[in-house]
């Protein structure tokens, strides 16, 4: 009996096949380790308050549904301030806290195209990595435009990366636009868009 006839080669090129297909799928060989996994998030919350002097408004909840299309609009007035609060859902499940849990693996990038918004990050010690970057689930909005130029559409791309190899805090001037925090390398976790309307 021949140990490599061809009906064994076949067969075993075919396993070589499955393993190879398999493994090639999983993202970047660290989906097992990944404890928020893209396709667990459904949906992304910022809940907006007005928090300027005099104001007793309540928040506002804008739900983004990951895969649904179309982008909620924020309604934002120039010269207020807003207190914004990011959540994560996975249904009716809160993976906020997983996001907590695992700080040291996240980092929020906030992309103000055609709008001149000063943003603050106002975590507390929760969401504050071990190298003492805020991850971003708080923050301060301070409106100067909604919207600079009223032709183009205004929008916040929101963005939540996991396992970046560096992240800062720093904000930089795109366009006509500012983004809020910069990161180098790890995957998109989560992607959120939004008009700014006013």
């Amino acid at each position: 009996m021949k140990l490599f006839n061809t009906k064994n080669i076949i067969k075993l090129l075919a396993v070589l096949f499955i393993t190879i297909t398999v493994v090639s799928c999983q993202r970047d060989g660290s989906a097992a380790e990944d404890d928020l996994p893209q396709e667990d998030l459904t949906n992304i919350i910022l809940k907006v308050r007005d928090i300027s002097p005099g104001s007793t408004a309540a928040a506002i909840a804008y739900n983004y549904s990951m895969g649904a299309g179309g982008a909620q609009a924020i309604q934002l007035q120039d010269g207020k301030t807003y207190e914004v609060i990011a959540e994560f859902k996975n249904g009716n499940e809160d993976a906020t806290q997983e996001i907590r849990d695992a700080k040291d693996e996240h980092f929020l990038v906030f992309n103000f195209p055609n709008s001149d918004i000063v943003l603050t990050r106002t975590d507390d010690a929760s969401s504050t990595r071990a190298d003492g970057k805020r991850v971003g689930l708080k923050t301060e909005w301070v409106v100067n435009k909604a919207k600079k130029n009223l032709a183009a559409t205004s929008q916040l791309i929101f963005t939540l990366y996991h396992e970046p190899a560096t992240v800062s805090e720093e904000s930089e001037v795109s366009g006509n636009g500012i983004i809020y925090g910069k990161q180098t390398g790890g995957e998109t976790d989560a992607q959120a868009n939004y008009n700014i309307t006013n």
